[in-house]
């Protein structure tokens, strides 16, 4: 493997644990996208076209979940944790 190689997956893996719901988000797309391409095959009389925006609005929408769950937890743990830490410092043992 070359250094950029190494970079890019170094920088992954420390954004993957900065965010660990940017892979989970990434991991449920492709899981739906697989899913609904597999009962492809299935899908009766819907149409091809109502079947794709179908399965373009559920990856979307797992992300985008995925994305405000991160969001939540990243403002939980720098407003709430994080001064409650610094306060629990100050305080005379």
């Amino acid at each position: 493997m070359s250094d950029a190689d190494n970079y890019n997956e170094s920088k992954f893996m420390r954004k993957a644990k900065e965010n660990p719901f940017v892979p989970v988000g990434m991991a449920g797309f492709f899981a739906i996208v697989g899913y609904r391409l597999y009962k492809m095959k299935s899908r009766g009389d819907t149409k091809m076209s109502v079947h794709l925006i179908h399965m373009r609005v559920m990856a979307q929408g797992f992300v985008v979940g995925a994305m405000t769950i991160g969001v939540i937890y990243s403002m939980y743990r720098d407003f709430v944790v994080k001064p409650r830490e610094a306060q629990k410092a100050l305080e005379p043992k």
